[in-house]
């Protein structure tokens, strides 16, 4: 069997992502729908749909993470590509224990637009940790291996931090 080039492995992740973003639409307006069609019950049940709402946002992050594990795989041949990848991976776990500080430092002085920011950084930890072990493991090279592996650290001890906060308070 002929394996498959790389530009045609980037247009199949290409098309994956153009299918998700067609099913994205139609589920969210399919919610919309249902929401302007029903809107009594929306109001009576504001926290149920809100919970769906949420649901529904985590499914479509879950469909997202599909293509992109096939994208990792794709670009972990180029060392130069990848190797920046991992680099900016590394930078951007590092805002994982930054927005945590700040929420648990001192919330009362924060802008309340950051402090949502950092709520949601936070909140989307445990995909952008998935998305962190499929790019180590689909590592090839050394620089890359140790940058990803950092990354996978700072943002895996930060969830658990979090978490353990969190059981704390309560």
């Amino acid at each position: 069997m002929k394996p498959v080039s790389s530009r045609a492995q980037l247009w199949l992740v290409a098309a994956g992502y153009a299918a998700v973003i067609v099913i994205a639409a139609i589920l969210l307006l399919a919610r919309y729908l249902q929401e302007v069609s029903h809107p009594a019950d929306v109001s009576a049940a504001s926290g149920m749909y809100a919970a769906g709402d949420m649901m529904l946002v985590f499914f479509i992050a879950f469909l997202f993470m599909v293509p992109t594990c096939f994208l990792l795989r794709t670009i972990a041949k180029l060392e130069a590509f990848y190797t920046t990848y991992s680099q900016l991976l590394l930078i951007f776990s590092l805002s994982a224990p930054v927005c945590l500080a700040l929420i648990h430092l001192d919330p009362d002085r924060m802008p309340q637009s950051l402090g949502f920011l950092c709520l949601y950084r936070l909140i989307w930890s445990p995909f952008i940790l998935v998305a962190i072990i499929v790019s180590r493991l689909v590592a090839r090279f050394a620089l890359a291996k140790k940058l990803t592996s950092y990354a996978l650290l700072i943002e895996g001890v930060t969830l658990c931090i979090a978490v353990g906060l969190l059981l704390k308070r309560h």
